[in-house]
Order: structure tokens, then C-alpha cells, then sequence
């Protein structure tokens, strides 16, 4: 769904010192960035309005968080809803646009997340566009080389054919399950569950969120996965 252009949020995103503009500036140097360097290190991959991301940041002020999102105008309504929790100036929160399929030249193994959420991705359907799924082995390698064995990923999604793929995305790329569900709403996840705009809605009409926290494994992945995506691009007879 087109975004209609909102022309106060580039503005006010230029204005604001917690908005990096040129994120590629702070790659390896992330955590320098905060008011806090020693802190845990969360990264949030397509935060959207930042619904959910606000009440990330507000609930854990002794964590930083990084949120990422391509689209200035959503990220307008984040700063705004950041601001609103957490006050104009939080020490623990950064906002940056960029292109998540290019993370590897945002941040580098010197960042060291600890944590990294993926909320209601595009689940790219298609056979075709699979490989631009958030969850895809090649975005998992880019994650991978961010976290320390152990270090965890969260994803979400209401979207049942991306869940399943990811199930396998996820094994093949060295991450082990911790905890999984077919409907959040019934179960009870080991974290706090942020809810963002997206999430009301499925809920609101009867859909089931899927999700999982998988950790990243001390398995040595070889990178190839030539064989499996030709495979998994094939069309189906």
C-alpha cells in the first residue's frame, strides 16, 4: 500500500539529532552513538510508525535501539511516537533510513547487537521475489554477522506461507528455535510483546500472529545456497 507523502516529516527528521541521515557514516561505531555504549543493543528491522518500537524504548531504558525503516514519511510518525513515550531527547534510541537489504554496509561484527526484531515484513509471495523476504538466507547471513552466538532474533508475521519458509530459512542459516506459536494471542512468549498499528488490526479481524525467537548457533554455514534457491524458485508442477 502507497504511502501518501507527508511533507512536515522530512523537516522534522532533519531537525532532530537522534535521526541519523548518513547511517553509513556510524558503521562499526554504533554503540558510541548512544548516551550509553555499554548498553544492550537492539536492532529493529522495518519499524514502520513505530508503535510498537516506542513502547520498546520506553519500557527498556537501559537498553539502546537502533530502528531502521526505508521510508521517511513512516518514519516521521516513529520520531513522533518515540518522542511522545520517551521525551524529545531519549538517550537510548536512534532512527535511521536505509535499505535493510544493505545492512551489511550499515553495520558491521564491531556493532554487536544483541537482539534483532522483524515485525510484519512484506512476505513477498511470489516465488520470484522470494529472495527479498527479510527472513531469507541471504538477509540471515547479514544478521548473522551482527550477533554473538546466542544473541537472538525475534520475528512475527500474520502471513502463514512466509512463517513456514522461515521455519527453514532459519535452520539453514544456523539459528535454533527457543520458542514458537501459531497464534501469540493464546500463547505466552518469554518477552514482552510489543504491539504495533499492524498487529491491532489482524487481531482485530480474526488472524493469528505467528511468531518465534530463534538464537544464532556456533554452526559453521558454508553461504552457498545456489542449489536451494534454484529449488525453491522453481515453478511448482
Amino acid at each position: 500500500m502507497h504511502m501518501r507523502k507527508k511533507k512536515w516529516a522530512r523537516p522534522e527528521l532533519a531537525a532532530c539529532p537522534w535521526v541519523i541521515d548518513v547511517p553509513e557514516k556510524l558503521r562499526g561505531h554504533w554503540r558510541q552513538a548512544f548516551a550509553n555504549p555499554e548498553a544492550p543493543f537492539w536492532l529493529e528491522l522495518g519499524c514502520g510508525k513505530g508503535v510498537a518500537t516506542a513502547a520498546m524504548i520506553a519500557d527498556n531504558p537501559g537498553v539502546n535501539v537502533l530502528a531502521i525503516d526505508i521510508s521517511p514519511d513512516v518514519l516521521g510518525d516513529a520520531r513522533r511516537n518515540i518522542a511522545a513515550l520517551c521525551g524529545e531527547n531519549p538517550g537510548n534510541a536512534l532512527l535511521a533510513r536505509a535499505n535493510i537489504e544493505q545492512l551489511s554496509g550499515i553495520l558491521s561484527s564491531e556493532d554487536e547487537v544483541n537482539r534483532i526484531y522483524i515485525r510484519f515484513c512484506n512476505p513477498w509471495p511470489r516465488r520470484g521475489h522470494k529472495k527479498r523476504r527479510l527472513t531469507h538466507p541471504r538477509q540471515l547471513m547479514q544478521y548473522r554477522a551482527l550477533l554473538p552466538v546466542g544473541g537472538e532474533l525475534c520475528f512475527k508475521t500474520d502471513d502463514e506461507g512466509l512463517f513456514r519458509d522461515s521455519l527453514t530459512y532459519f535452520e539453514i542459516s544456523g539459528f535454533e528455535p527457543v520458542w514458537l506459536t501459531e497464534d501469540l494471542h493464546t500463547d505466552h512468549p518469554p518477552i514482552p510483546n510489543y504491539i504495533s498499528e499492524h498487529e491491532r488490526r489482524f487481531v482485530a479481524a480474526g488472524i493469528p500472529i505467528r511468531a518465534g525467537i530463534w538464537r544464532k548457533t556456533s554452526a559453521i554455514i558454508t553461504k552457498d545456497f545456489t542449489r536451494w534457491e534454484l529449488d525453491e524458485d522453481r515453478p511448482k508442477s
